[in-house]
């Protein structure tokens, strides 16, 4: 039975099909003979002799009848099965390919990710139609089900009904097949045109394969002649015969496009794995429909990819021959462009290059107008796009930036290419506001410095590469106090809940009348919980690492104990500047805080998870508080600094709930006061003058009770303890004399305030030691063992004998005021070996270098962040030395440590092994920070502040 083949792609070649195909069916019927009818002899020959003609046309037919069987699948829906031949059904749309732009408008609407029709006929109707075959499935679906999926997304009532209780399912052709029964049913047939044999029947069933494969082929080369004029490339792309070496055939076909059938030029690969030059194969889209020319498999220009690197350095590794008249010259395909640009002659490059055709001449692009240039590049825009759409969500921008990026890189413009590609990542050509933040504070730049050095780097590039003044304010905002939010539990008593709360006067809050005492003073400081804030969120990467690092979660939310350093000095010579306000003193003040460790409790034990490794550095020492005050001003120092100490107290007993992570967490704080020298103790903890009769702040000691036991001492001073005995000083419930109630509290002559830990201050301790020694070469020199009695001037021209020679042989200069660097250079082997040039006896050369040797092995036990880890050898041998340190303070210099010692002597031989016991450290609790942090203190004020009492403090901090 012969189906219709109505409406098929070629209309004259299928009506001689079919009427082939008819007589071969009666043939047929004739060849196959019952056993008993005679066949006549000629006729039996013929058919054995064209056995393989056969074969062939049944082939045929049965291609035919499989372009007939999709033919019909192009006529039915791939969703519901009905047919497009009726009116309300004509509209239609592809199966495959992007969505059409009202649906891709409404997806966009709905904020919908899917752009292809396969993601949306999967979502709605559950058909997968990726691995759909044509001849099995229709290629397209109908109007009626486009509604259905528009509906489904814009959450309205369906009111389109669907033909069927349920999708088609489709099966491969075969005779009984549902499809062209259903397509050829109702449908009338053509009329037939009267045929060439009519009346006649051709012999054999070779001619009419002969017949049929003419045809065939006629109409293959029509198709492919169409497809060349559409193209019409021969001026750009190049010939095959150009190719210098005779490949063959096939190689040639490999390599050159089917539908120009030149060398290929930009190759694309479709998905049926046919190559076609991109611009021919879009041109063919664009006429012929979405079908690959080659087979008519489904093909958007979506779907088109550049074929596999190995076939591309092929293709580019070709030889040909350069087309230019006059230049025989062989070159390699990839080298072409290259190669052709060289060619002066514009007449003989425009052969293979764009051809003006008529007009005025073709402007270059960048000299076209807007709209010319849209006009122009209309086509590659809409390429772009559907790009855009299908690959990178829709990011045209990108998509362009990305194009111009790689013809930069390309044209080795890298330059311009980091500019574009700093904008892409959104970092701008310019510099990003705290990178210039930091540039002018680590350069000590002043802001009309940094302001001038704008001004000229803009006007010279023509380009904003720093950032203006207002960019940097507004990104310090971010790195100060005050800029995130947190919560205390239960609320710190009497501070006020708000967290934006940067640099504040130190002297708010303090009510002051006639009678009050003067403060002449100007502070600036944080809120010191607002500043702990600052200071965990500047460390949260730490934090974080630091619970991987210990096979943590890192979604604990805690309680995590943070322990922090605190530390405050006095700095001199800080001289005062002009300007209105009051007649500060020239001196200041510094107190900060350091981040120590962190840990936090993991059932019974704690897991340190940050512990900082440069504590002594100004890196890590936060600035809370500075003034123009005097340290020794007692007054001052209490009303500035006691709400400060407030703020300290009320976070003892409360949970800071701070978001780290994206998780909140909680964290509980420990205070530890050690960063203090022993004035500073003594004046903060009520203590007499370091002068006084209790040498010591940790123990109870006289001095004449240290010189006699150098060694053996145990610390007992607390800052409770303190505070009873200033009651008791305050009170003298017992009514004592002043002798006898001094002797009762142990100097406590004035309230603590501020609560320390009883340590030592490893860089004074250095210092003190240091001075100490200093004065022992003096006394060495004039030999004092021998005649105590001597005058001020013998001891001064003693010190000017000493400093001479170490100017000459250490290069040590002197100085008023012994310092950290030269303790540091005085306190070695090379300085005691110097000294004994200028000592005549041995003996004492001996006491000398014992001394300092002794003193060399203990120094860093106290010195060390860690001495457990560092110097462990030493730290054991410590008791011994100090023991035989103190017997040759009473033996061999007894003449200067009869009935008395210095007060760091003291701590060092009586005090190192406890406190190290006590903390694992004394180096690491030191104020050494803060002492580097003063350095800061003068050039900031010198360099970067404004020349205003008012406003020099908030710049410095």
């Amino acid at each position: 039975k012969v189906r219709s083949f109505e409406k098929t792609p070629s209309d004259n070649s299928q009506q001689i099909n079919k009427d082939q195909a008819e007589e071969f069916t009666s043939s047929n019927k004739e060849i196959v003979l019952d056993k008993d009818e005679a066949v006549p002899r000629q006729e039996k020959m013929d058919l054995m002799g064209n056995r393989e003609a056969l074969e062939k046309d049944v082939n045929d037919v049965k291609t035919q009848d499989n372009k007939a069987h999709q033919h019909n699948l192009k006529q039915l829906c791939r969703i519901c099965g009905v047919s497009f031949k009726t009116d309300c059904y004509k509209r239609t749309h592809p199966v495959h390919g992007p969505v059409d732009d009202e649906t891709l408008w409404l997806l966009r609407k709905k904020e919908k990710k899917a752009t292809s029709w396969p993601d949306l006929i999967s979502k709605v109707f559950k058909i997968d139609v990726r691995g759909d075959v044509d001849t099995i499935h229709p290629t397209r679906f109908c109007h009626n089900c486009w509604s259905i999926i528009h509906r489904k997304f814009s959450n309205t009532p369906c009111e389109v009904y669907f033909p069927r209780n349920s999708t088609m399912e489709w099966q491969p052709h075969s005779p009984n097949c549902d499809v062209c029964h259903t397509t050829s049913r109702g449908v009338k047939r053509k009329s037939q045109p009267p045929s060439v044999q009519h009346g006649k029947r051709v012999k054999t069933i070779a001619e009419r394969a002969r017949i049929n494969r003419g045809v065939k082929n006629q109409a293959q080369i029509n198709n492919k002649n169409l497809m060349k004029e559409i193209v019409n490339c021969k001026n750009i792309h190049l010939s095959t015969k150009l190719l210098a070496v005779d490949y063959p055939v096939d190689f040639i076909k490999s390599i050159s496009c089917q539908i120009c059938e030149h060398i290929l030029a930009d190759p694309v690969e479709t998905t049926c794995r046919h190559l076609f030059c991109r611009t021919c194969i879009l041109k063919c889209i664009k006429v012929m429909g979405s079908y690959c020319p080659s087979c008519w498999y489904p093909c958007f220009p979506t779907d088109l990819v550049t074929p596999v690197k190995s076939f591309l350095s092929i293709l580019d590794s070709l030889g040909i021959r350069c087309p230019v008249k006059e230049c025989d010259e062989e070159i390699l395909y990839g080298k072409y462009g290259q190669h052709l640009s060289s060619h002066k002659e514009m007449k003989d490059r425009e052969l293979y290059s764009h051809i003006n055709k008529g007009g005025r001449p073709r402007q270059h692009l960048l000299s076209l107008t807007r709209r010319a240039q849209k006009h122009r590049l209309r086509e590659l825009k809409r390429q772009v796009k559907a790009f855009a759409e299908k690959e990178e969500g829709g990011d045209i921008k990108a998509v362009c930036m990305t194009l111009f990026l790689l013809a930069l890189r390309a044209k080795n413009e890298h330059r311009q290419a980091d500019e574009l590609e700093a904008i892409m990542q959104g970092r701008g050509s310019g510099l990003h506001p705290a990178v210039c933040l930091a540039i002018r504070v680590n350069t000590f730049l002043s802001c009309s410095q940094y302001h001038k050095m704008y001004r000229t780097v803009k006007a010279v590039t023509g380009r904003q590469i720093f950032q203006p003044l207002h960019a940097l304010r507004t990104a310090e905002k971010a790195l100060l106090p005050g800029y995130h939010p947190f919560e205390w539990k239960p609320p710190l008593k009497n501070v006020s809940t708000n967290t934006e709360v940067g640099i504040i006067d130190g002297l708010s809050g303090l009510t002051l009348s006639i009678d009050d005492y003067p403060v002449d003073t100007i502070a600036k400081r944080f809120r010191y919980d607002a500043a702990l804030v600052c200071a965990l969120k500047d460390m949260e990467e730490e934090i974080l690492e630091g619970l991987k690092a210990k096979n943590l979660d890192d979604y604990l939310n805690g309680p995590f104990t943070v322990v922090v350093k605190e530390s405050c000095d006095g700095m001199g010579d800080v001289s005062e500047k002009h300007g209105s306000g009051p007649a500060v003193p020239e001196k200041a003040v510094r107190f900060s805080f350091t981040v120590m460790n962190i840990a936090i409790a993991c059932g019974n034990e704690s897991k340190r998870i940050f512990e900082e490794v440069k504590p002594n550095s100004e890196l890590c020492c936060k600035p809370l508080c500075l003034m123009l005050a005097d340290e020794s001003d007692h007054e001052t120092l209490t009303a500035i600094l006691s709400p400060l100490i407030a703020e300290r107290e009320s976070m003892k007993n409360s949970e800071l709930l701070l978001e780290m992570g994206g998780i909140l967490r909680t964290f509980k704080f420990i205070f530890r006061g050690t960063g203090y020298d022993e004035k500073l103790v003594r004046e903060v903890e009520g203590l007499e003058a370091s002068g006084s009769t209790y040498i010591c702040t940790l123990c109870d000691a006289t001095r004449l009770e240290a010189s006699q036991n150098l060694v053996f001492h145990s610390i007992t001073r607390s800052h409770a303890e303190n505070l009873e005995r200033y009651e008791i000083w305050r009170s003298n419930p017992y009514h004592e004399s002043v002798d006898e109630l001094r002797d009762r509290v142990k100097g406590v002559s004035a309230k603590p305030f501020i609560e320390t830990v009883p340590s030592i201050d490893a860089l004074h301790c250095d210092i003190g030691n240091a001075t100490e020694f200093y004065r022992i070469f003096q006394m060495e020199i004039g030999e004092v063992y021998k005649n105590p009695d001597v005058s001020k001037e013998e001891r001064k021209r003693w010190q000017l004998t000493l400093d001479k020679h170490l100017r000459k042989k250490m290069n040590l200069k002197p100085m008023m005021r012994m310092s950290g660097n030269f303790a540091r250079k005085l306190m070695s082997k090379e300085t005691v070996e110097a000294v004994c040039e200028l000592i005549k006896c041995e003996e004492r050369h001996e006491a000398l270098k014992e001394l300092m040797d002794l003193y060399l092995k203990m120094k860093p036990v106290w010195r060390s962040s860690c001495p457990a880890k560092e110097c462990p050898e030493l730290l054991c041998q410590y008791s011994y030395n100090s023991q035989r340190f103190a017997e040759l303070l009473s033996t061999k210099f007894k003449y200067r440590y009869e009935g008395k010692i210095t007060n760091y002597f003291h701590k060092t031989l009586a005090h190192v092994p406890e406190i190290i016991e006590r903390d694992g450290s004394i180096g690491a609790w030191a104020s050494e920070g803060n002492e580097s942090g003063n350095k800061l203190f003068r050039r900031f004020r010198k360099m970067n502040a404004r020349q205003s009492k008012c406003y020099e403090m908030e710049d410095v901090l």
